[in-house]
């Protein structure tokens, strides 16, 4: 006779958390833990069956994830969060994926409550209110103070002044580029593909400022007819390359042009050829064949020219300030945000150029 676990509060939503965090289907697992089958860790994960203490012991054991971690509750919006990533990725891949961006939200909402983090200070703005993605964007410009012609620099620094907290994780090229979200408790988290070149990574932390100004505002629904990345692709277009300056540049486009506009703009040599289609500056026959000369080139896949890039501090310099003034050690925090010793470490341990942030005495 099987015996229901004694931990308390134990949420069994969290045994499938960690399962598919780590990688193993059910019939894997199964076969890794004496004692357990397939059927009965199903059952148990639908919260329809029992589990001796002994099978769960051996499971959380096996898992390496700490015994309290299983009596939370992460949720973090990431549900609803604005994936791109190209298609045909697998369903192992999408749920690290996601239970990776949830672990980092959680890791957000554990730290504030001892860390000060900049508060969000970005103004939502509502489409359904007459705005259009272009207009959003540059009124964001003009909000943050950025003149129309000039690019945006420090972009990391730039979000994470008005509270929006970047991360960035070591994922595979071919299934992410970037998300945003809301976490349990309210904060605006960024994750990034740390692999992706410096411009491409503009791009994706403009396209999700879009979504997180345009799509994850606490105050307004949105409704499901909207096309949600085709309005924050058409926002990060306007807020990297205004076109009142831009346009000028982009007629009689040529390709020598590219080089020095990407240095300029800061953004992919690809994406001024689009803009420049956008604006009416190319037609389609001309935008075909910068395509063609940049395929020619290798340019396709690796773009000349390294553009700058700030690097993302407010979550690292929060993991640092634990260590430091808090005084605590891996054990320490391992046991505070109830995470083993090498996760903390992977989505936290990373030399940045530090924010300024506040202990909350």
């Amino acid at each position: 006779m099987e015996i229901k676990h004694t931990i308390m509060n134990f949420n069994y939503k969290q045994l499938t958390f960690v399962r598919e965090y780590r990688g193993y289907s059910q019939t894997e697992l199964a076969s890794k833990i004496p004692g357990l089958s397939q059927s009965n860790l199903s059952k148990f994960e639908k919260g329809l069956g029992i589990l001796s203490a002994d099978v769960v012991k051996r499971i959380i054991d096996f898992l390496g994830f700490p015994e309290e971690f299983y009596n939370v509750k992460i949720g973090n919006n990431v549900d609803n969060a604005h994936y791109r990533r190209r298609s045909g990725i697998s369903k192992k891949d999408r749920c690290h994926i996601d239970y990776s961006n949830k672990i980092i939200g959680y890791l957000v909402d554990e730290m504030s409550d001892s860390i000060e983090f900049p508060e969000m200070n970005l103004r939502f703005i509502d489409l359904e209110e007459g705005y259009t993605p272009e207009s959003a964007a540059k009124f964001t410009r003009r909000y943050m103070g950025i003149p129309d012609s000039e690019p945006v620099k420090d972009i990391c620094t730039l979000l994470e002044k008005y509270g929006v907290i970047i991360v960035e994780k070591d994922y595979d090229e071919d299934i992410f580029d970037g998300v945003s979200f809301t976490t349990d408790k309210g904060a605006f988290v960024l994750v990034l593909n740390k692999n992706f070149s410096n411009d491409h990574k503009r791009l994706t932390i403009a396209h999700e400022l879009g979504h997180i100004i345009m799509h994850l505002s606490p105050n307004y629904p949105i409704p499901d007819y909207r096309d949600k990345e085709n309005e924050a692709f058409r926002f990060a277009a306007e807020f990297l390359m205004p076109s009142e300056s831009i346009k000028p540049s982009l007629r009689n486009l040529r390709l020598n042009y590219l080089a020095p506009l990407k240095e300029y703009w800061l953004t992919s040599m690809a994406s001024i050829i689009r803009r420049a289609k956008e604006l009416a500056c190319i037609d389609e026959n001309k935008y075909k064949y910068f395509y063609i000369e940049l395929s020619r080139r290798g340019y396709t896949k690796h773009e000349p020219i390294n553009v700058e890039i700030d690097e993302p501090s407010v979550f690292y310099e929060a993991y640092s300030l634990f260590k430091t003034e808090l005084g605590y050690t891996m054990n320490d925090l391992s046991k505070a945000f109830k995470l083993p010793i090498d996760i903390i470490q992977d989505f936290c341990e990373k030399d940045k150029k530090m924010f300024r942030l506040k202990i909350v005495r």
